[in-house]
């Protein structure tokens, strides 16, 4: 393998996989042992800061850290594996942050199309105020509307 085909693989694979991590520490962490802090996201608060926050910035704490690892001679890989984690944690701010939560508008909401479902799960997902019951944990990769629908009248109906 060459070496720009090493990084680019890096930096693709790990874009990839942060989505399964994204949904992973979603859905037992953050709607797990620490709820706590990922209440403050589910609620119809407009403070600028939130609890939530702090899983963006241990997010970018970590790949700082590998990017400092991977800066050392003989350690490019793990290097342009950080990129792709940076490049997940932009996407993700831009299009939660931004496009979803309106914490800083961007200039069109979407009528269609794959940005409009990806908000459409979103939104779906903050139907559920409660630690449990939600649906839709990952983010760049939402399910079909119609199945989170029905899954969320299911999770509902058994709690009533």
């Amino acid at each position: 393998m060459t070496e720009v085909a090493a990084k680019t693989g890096a930096f693709l694979l790990t874009l990839v996989a942060m989505e399964g991590v994204a949904w992973a520490a979603h859905r037992f962490l953050m709607h797990g042992p620490l709820w706590r802090l990922h209440a403050s996201h589910h609620t119809s608060s407009r403070r600028r800061l939130e609890g939530n926050d702090l899983f963006g910035a241990a997010f970018a704490l970590l790949a700082f850290g590998l990017f400092w690892l991977g800066a050392r001679p003989g350690w490019d890989v793990i290097w342009w594996a950080a990129a792709g984690m940076g490049a997940y944690g932009l996407l993700y701010a831009v299009v939660h942050d931004g496009m979803v939560h309106r914490r800083f508008p961007l200039p069109a909401r979407p009528a269609r199309g794959y940005l409009r479902r990806l908000a459409q799960a979103h939104h779906l997902h903050h139907r559920t105020h409660a630690r449990d019951g939600a649906v839709s944990f990952g983010f760049l990769m939402p399910r079909d509307i119609p199945t989170l629908k029905r899954r969320l009248r299911e999770r509902q109906a058994g709690r009533a």
